[in-house]
């Protein structure tokens, strides 16, 4: 295992959530951290909560604008490692009444997203780095109804990573995989009603609990450090593909 001792990572979606905990992680493990994300409110209230340190800095990018995304690996320069965990509330319409605007937007903003992320870091990433995107686990367990689209983008990555891991060798790419997760998304998406409904599906995991983003956090960890890992997908979910 590698260590991440004054390596230079960069967290895509470091502002909140699974990215933010990577962030953490990885200062703690003695890498430079630059967390990127498209507020730069949530940015600077990021840095706030990770505290001040020469070894973090963030830059404001919108991920959907390949200008921009050019741009932030032109001012990054040479790095060790990319994370994205960048992603927004997944369409959830019964097929029959999915608004296609809506998917579109979807599909540029996390699969497309990962396309120009890999397009425009491996021109600096250093060789033998890594890059890990997040899939998630609707692929595996989708919704119903509703969970069409995003399971087919979620699982898509696995193929995407394989391919990528091929032709980016000896760059190695994987896939985290997590279960539902205790981010500000699920505000967003259930408000008020979060704690309950955490309560009640984390009573049936067989971890007992819904994760939060530092018990996610080491996977990517793991598959940046590991040198023998590539084309994979790391399935962290407390058993929620079990049930």
């Amino acid at each position: 295992m590698a260590s991440l001792q004054g390596k230079k990572v960069v967290v895509v979606g470091g502002s909140s959530g699974i990215g933010l905990g990577v962030a953490a992680a990885a200062l703690q493990n003695g890498a430079s951290v630059t967390i990127v994300g498209r507020s730069h409110e949530k940015l600077q209230a990021a840095l706030r909560s990770l505290g001040a340190s020469s070894t973090v800095r963030s830059i404001a990018t919108d991920m959907t604008e390949e200008t921009e995304v050019s741009r932030l690996f032109g001012n990054i320069g040479p790095f060790d490692h990319l994370v994205s965990t960048a992603g927004t509330p997944p369409p959830n319409y019964p097929i029959n009444d999915t608004d296609m605007d809506f998917v579109r937007r979807f599909v540029d903003n996390k699969l497309i997203g990962a396309v120009m992320l890999a397009k425009h870091a491996a021109r600096t990433l250093i060789s033998g780095g890594s890059m890990t995107f997040t899939s998630g686990i609707n692929k595996d367990r989708p919704p119903v109804p509703g969970g069409s689209v995003v399971s087919a983008i979620a699982g898509s990555f696995s193929y995407f990573s394989k391919a990528l891991a091929l032709e980016l060798a000896p760059t190695r790419v994987n896939i985290v995989s997590p279960g539902w997760v205790d981010t500000p998304m699920w505000d967003e998406l259930v408000g008020e009603a979060k704690s309950g409904f955490f309560a009640d599906i984390g009573s049936r995991l067989p971890a007992r609990k819904v994760a939060t983003p530092a018990d996610i956090a080491p996977a990517y960890l793991y598959l940046m450090e590991s040198e023998f890992t590539t084309g994979e997908t790391l399935h962290i979910d407390g058993g929620q593909r079990l049930i």
